[in-house]
This record gives C-alpha cells, sequence and structure tokens, in this order.
C-alpha cells in the first residue's frame, strides 16, 4: 500500500506536466480549484496560461471558470501603502505553504532544488531554454535564467464587483524585474494608493514570458485591501501601453495590463517574434509605480 508522502508526491509530479506560474496567496480566486465544495491542496488550475482566446475568456481566466471562485470571506491579499507584499510564485499549490505544511517548498517555483546560477546550457543559444538542461526542469520559467526573466506586475481596480472591473480602471500599480524565478516575490506599493472601498478591491497578477516557448500571457484574479494608507489621491484612468524606444515615446502614468496574442481584445502589437513585458521597454520602472495618480 502507498504511503500517503509517496500518494501526494505523484499527484504534484502528475499535475505539473504542463506546469507553469502562478501567484499563490490567500485572497486570490481559484485556490481551492474549480470542484464545488472541495479544497484541492493540490490544484494547479491557476497557473496555465492565456493563448489566442476571446477576450469572453481570457479576461480573468473565465476560460476555466476561475472568476466563479473567489476566496474564502475575509481572505484577500493585504497591500500596505508604502511598503511591500511577499506571494508565492510557484507550479501547484502543493510547491506551497498553503498545502502540506509546507513540506513540497523549496526555495523555486517546482519545490526542487536548483543552483543558484541556475541557467540554460552553454555556451548561450536563443533556442536553448531552462529545459534545455539533462533534468528538463525549468520550461514553465519561459527563460533562459534569471535576467532574462520578464519581470511580473500587480493591478488593482477599486471595485469590489468584479463585473464592473475594466481595462481602463484596472491599472499595474507594481512590478518586480527578473520575475517569475524564486518562489518567495516581493512587490512594492505606491505610498500614496488609497484605500480600497467596502468588500475590498479586484487586484490581478500578471506576466507576459520574455520568449522560451508559447508566447502566451498571465492573468490571475485576487481579492485585495489597501493598509496603512490616509491617502486621498486618486487613480488615474489606465491607457494601454507601447513597445518604446528611439522612436515611440513610452506612456506616462497609469497603464492597463498588457493583452496580447488573443483571438481578440488585444491592446498591444509588437513585431513578430518580440515580446512585451512588464518592464522598462513598456515603459515600467521597476518597483512600485508612483505615477499612476490623477
Amino acid at each position: 500500500m502507498k504511503t500517503t508522502t509517496t500518494i501526494i508526491a505523484t499527484l504534484i509530479s502528475a499535475g505539473n506536466v504542463q506546469a507553469h506560474v502562478a501567484a499563490w496567496v490567500k485572497g486570490m480566486y481559484c485556490l481551492n480549484g474549480t470542484e464545488p465544495g472541495k479544497e484541492d491542496p493540490n490544484t494547479n488550475t491557476a497557473v496555465n496560461p492565456l493563448f489566442q482566446l476571446p477576450k469572453s475568456q481570457w479576461w480573468m481566466q473565465a476560460d476555466r471558470g476561475c472568476d466563479k471562485f473567489p476566496p474564502a470571506d475575509g481572505d484577500s491579499l493585504a497591500l500596505p501603502a508604502g511598503r511591500s507584499f511577499t506571494v508565492e510564485l510557484a507550479h501547484n499549490r502543493a510547491q506551497t505553504t498553503l498545502s502540506y505544511d509546507g513540506k513540497f517548498t523549496s526555495e523555486w517555483p517546482d519545490g526542487k532544488q536548483h543552483p543558484e546560477d541556475w541557467h540554460s546550457p552553454l555556451p548561450p543559444n536563443p533556442d536553448r531554454c531552462l529545459n534545455a538542461n539533462p533534468d528538463g526542469d525549468g520550461g514553465a520559467m519561459h527563460t533562459h535564467n534569471e535576467t532574462d526573466a520578464a519581470g511580473s506586475a500587480f493591478a488593482i481596480s477599486y471595485n469590489s464587483d468584479i463585473s464592473k472591473v475594466t481595462m481602463e480602471n484596472l491599472v499595474v500599480f507594481t512590478t518586480l524585474q527578473h520575475t517569475p524565478w524564486k518562489r518567495l516575490a516581493t512587490y512594492q506599493v505606491p505610498k500614496d494608493l488609497p484605500p480600497c472601498p467596502e468588500g475590498g478591491c479586484y487586484c490581478a497578477w500578471l506576466w507576459v514570458p520574455s520568449g522560451c516557448g508559447e508566447p502566451n500571457m498571465y492573468m490571475q484574479n485576487l481579492r485585495c485591501h489597501v493598509t496603512n494608507s490616509q491617502s486621498t489621491k486618486k487613480v488615474a484612468a489606465a491607457k494601454p501601453p507601447v513597445l518604446c524606444g528611439d522612436k515611440t515615446p513610452c506612456v506616462k502614468g497609469a497603464k492597463q495590463m498588457i493583452a496580447w496574442h488573443q483571438a481578440d481584445g488585444n491592446n498591444v502589437e509588437t513585431p513578430e517574434g518580440v515580446n512585451p513585458g512588464y518592464n522598462e521597454k513598456m515603459g515600467w520602472s521597476n518597483g512600485a509605480q508612483n505615477d499612476i495618480f490623477e
């Protein structure tokens, strides 16, 4: 008879054959999967990417029903104004401290051990990514190494009713360069971010990989609330970001999430072979976005 540990380890391995990444924290939608009344400590529903979907399906992960599975009452991601918050970037809930008392966690999103300078095989080759190493690990990271990791972000909408969230009122308020990479990721919060309405705000974790696989994107739902704030400032309406450089100026101020390579609803276009990202090439500096206010 298999031991409980063996059964769990088998489930984790099976669940990660097509693994990707999500930001795991109390307050996220789909924390327990999408089976009503069941808590699934081994779920990976929230991690799957979005690619060539109509907006009715990619928006808020409607393709898998995550928009219908909100966090438990009282669960909400706290955003301390002028400070920071930490989430767990992982391929599966089982590889976080939210399941099995954290026994399947490591420093890395897959719960395994990797060298501190983990990188694709040398000499460098754009067609050989992390998963080209002999162990085959790292494909879900969509990168060659930490430096090439595209960066991820959080956006906020001051609506507790998610049906009222739009591209224009969902504003990117923080980015973190060279992520996803390690499991623990700490993001900075603008000091002037105002308090949320009663019932909280809607937040989204966002990521567009820089290459190494399917050119997809990620949008993950969370309930959130701002703490440590007396600010009376208002977040401005968000504008679509643009790929900026010598000939095209960056968009200043409040910017929308990146909607890219979907069947419809895209707000960003790039040349063939060029991926957008939550980084300087799309006008985002690293850290809290302190220019998003009216």
